[in-house]
């Protein structure tokens, strides 16, 4: 008899897995828990831990730590604060990588193999099977940058209290930066805008825009898109660009341009 309960048990277990409620969908590919949870096991487990709790056994020595999946609190998404992300957000992250990490870019591996990696990281939270999925933020057509738009969005910068997190400069260094911790109570800095060609999501004006939208859940990034209007944050993305030492030029040519002649 008790072997006969741990037969069903450990059915029980399998079923709820390997659900295909926990497939991925990215275009045309599907995705299995089945194939994707031998290649966690080879890539990811190290760094995430078996559990997908982020408890691996390289955890200790990373900053940020892994990501826990148990607790589907995401970083990059397209959907709104507090939602799960899409099959193409997981997809995405695990193609791209997430920057200034130890979360490096799996495109070496086929699209196939990420696809299958998305579905068996689902399985770790009940959430995926739980809740429905959310539509994607619409994202607006970006306006062209100016320099009234650049002003706006230093205004912005200003009376949002992002310099209290991000420093007046955007270095990563204002008077909250070392106070800050993330949903585990481990100390986060607030990302450094000066430095490099990527954000913590992407690259583009679209992947900054997505990010201020969102916010980056886990973190005290918040989300912007009940407090501002597509437009200002456009005019604060315009802005976070010019932080960059590569682009600090076009802000003090863009300043001048606003000085009365």
């Amino acid at each position: 008899m008790r072997n006969v309960t741990r037969m069903a048990m450990a059915s029980l277990m399998f079923c709820t897995v390997f659900s295909p409620a926990q497939e991925s969908k990215i275009g045309a590919l599907t995705g299995t828990a089945h194939a994707g949870k031998a290649l966690y096991r080879r890539y990811c487990i190290t760094c995430h831990g078996v559990r997908g709790d982020g408890a691996g056994e390289n955890a200790r020595y990373l900053d940020p730590k892994p990501r826990d999946f148990t607790k589907a609190t995401f970083k990059c998404r397209s959907t709104p604060s507090g939602s799960l992300p899409t099959d193409s957000d997981l997809y995405a992250t695990i193609s791209r990588g997430i920057y200034n990490t130890n979360m490096p870019s799996w495109g070496p591996l086929t699209r196939q193999q990420r696809v299958d990696l998305v579905a068996y990281i689902k399985t770790f939270s009940p959430r995926f099977h739980e809740e429905p999925p959310v539509a994607s933020l619409t994202i607006p057509p970006e306006p062209p940058t100016s320099a009234t738009s650049v002003q706006r969005g230093a205004e912005l910068f200003q009376s949002m209290n992002c310099w209290s997190c991000h420093g007046k400069e955007g270095r990563g260094d204002g008077p909250s930066a070392l106070t800050l911790a993330d949903s585990k109570g481990y100390p986060i800095l607030p990302f450094d805008f000066t430095k490099g060609t990527h954000f913590k999501c992407g690259e583009t004006a679209r992947d900054l825009f997505k990010d201020l939208s969102t916010g980056l859940d886990g973190t005290p990034m918040p989300s912007f898109a009940e407090s501002l209007k597509p437009d200002q944050i456009w005019d604060l993305v315009h802005y976070i660009q010019t932080l960059n030492e590569s682009r600090r030029g076009f802000f003090h040519r863009a300043k001048s341009e606003l000085k009365p002649r």
